[in-house]
């Protein structure tokens, strides 16, 4: 039986590349999601001395195939599990690909203080030095950390403690594959305890206004990124502004376009449709009014979230309002 003194650690998984299977230890391809969550707890027997594990297999997907369903699930649970006194934090286990954005999500509809982490792996759990039980044994640590707890959903990944907020992940391949490239890392964990470096200073939690009921209400409003490049046309835009709620712009630079691309938003714009600028670039701020008259053509600068986040957070505030003015406030406060 387990030793009831031990805090009591909830495990969500999802699959991705921490549960992937190669055809043999030194394949370059692999399937996501091919080991159970219990799959996962078993390789790291050493669990047993520092939490009771409650596991549930929430989806067992490849994170490139994340939706909006899995989201709401997760976020429901999450929300049931930090309701829960016996509970003491929640580990999420996920791909990395959309890692950032699904803790960026949970970041603004989960309303509680109890320590949410989310952790990956770059190789598969049959590759060559996997580094997925070493990850989940620091997830589960930190998770039980009084430390880890009013700091919204966390990340740690290779040791590393990230805030959803920043987190991004900045290489295809490799174990260095995550940064916070415009604020820093949180911390780190040495020994299985986490030093934090910073506090979480952005907006949060019970902070934040968002809320799984209001995006329900608002029916998930439709939000798509336009990638910005070197002779971008304006049609694909115009076809996009037919079919969704907003649009953010991965532009180039300071969150900028060809001259027919932004013509085609600014159309987009006057039409309804909400228009965030965001930069491709992958760190750094857009600032609004600058290079272009954002007060005039209706548009929302992004500040320094990449346009993967900026389209959450559009979503999110879509649920409470379509007026470009209210959209920037939302934007400048988060």
């Amino acid at each position: 039986m387990p030793d009831r003194a031990l805090p009591v650690i909830a495990v969500l998984a999802t699959g991705g590349t921490i549960a992937g299977a190669q055809a043999d230890a030194t394949s370059a391809g692999y399937k996501s999601g091919s080991f159970s969550v219990n799959d996962l707890l078993a390789a790291v027997p050493q669990l047993a001395g520092i939490a009771e594990i409650r596991a549930e297999q929430v989806a067992n997907v490849g994170s490139q195939n994340m939706t909006h369903e899995v989201w709401r699930t997760l976020a429901q649970r999450v929300d049931a599990l930090c309701q829960d006194a016996s509970v003491a934090g929640i580990v999420i286990t996920h791909g990395t690909d959309t890692l950032e954005e699904t803790a960026y999500f949970l970041s603004l509809v989960n309303r509680h203080d109890k320590a949410v982490v989310l952790v990956g792996a770059m190789r598969p759990a049959t590759a060559l030095g996997a580094e997925g039980p070493a990850n989940l044994y620091n997830a589960v640590a930190l998770a039980r950390h009084p430390d880890a707890r009013g700091r919204g959903p966390i990340v740690v990944m290779n040791e590393d403690v990230h805030y959803a907020r920043e987190i991004q992940k900045i290489a295809s391949a490799g174990l260095c594959a995550f940064a916070s490239p415009n604020r820093g890392r949180a911390g780190v964990m040495h020994g299985g305890v986490p030093c934090f470096y910073s506090r979480n200073t952005t907006v949060y939690g019970a902070q934040s206004e968002f809320s799984l009921a209001l995006l329900e209400k608002a029916g998930w409003p439709r939000v798509d990124i336009v990638y910005a490049h070197a002779n971008l046309q304006s049609d694909l835009i115009d076809f996009l502004a037919s079919a969704v709620d907003g649009i953010v712009l991965a532009g180039v630079g300071d969150g900028n376009a060809t001259d027919l691309a932004i013509d085609s938003l600014r159309r987009a714009a006057d039409d309804g449709v909400a228009v965030v600028r965001s930069s491709r670039t992958g760190s750094g701020f857009v600032a609004r009014d600058v290079e272009l008259d954002d007060a005039t053509l209706g548009f929302v600068a992004a500040g320094d979230l990449n346009p993967q986040k900026a389209r959450i957070l559009l979503m999110l505030a879509l649920s409470v309002t379509r007026d470009p003015a209210g959209l920037q406030q939302i934007f400048d406060r988060y």
